[in-house]
């Protein structure tokens, strides 16, 4: 899943911080998607998926 989110961020030259902020999440939980740490619930996968125009689905299938 954080690899999809990275294409999307990379795409549009964004850092996780600018993500984080303009999403409304903080930016250690990004982090820790990225380090295996966490898995984002539903509810930050959807704000994701709606700050970058991509269905939840995009993110949730391999």
């Amino acid at each position: 899943m954080y690899a999809k989110y990275a294409v999307l961020r990379d795409e549009k030259k964004l850092t996780d911080y600018k993500v984080a902020q303009d999403v409304g999440i903080a930016p250690s939980t990004l982090s820790d998607w990225k380090n295996g740490l966490y898995t984002p619930k539903a509810d930050k996968l959807l704000k994701l998926a709606e700050y970058f125009n991509v269905s939840i689905e995009y993110f949730l299938k391999d």
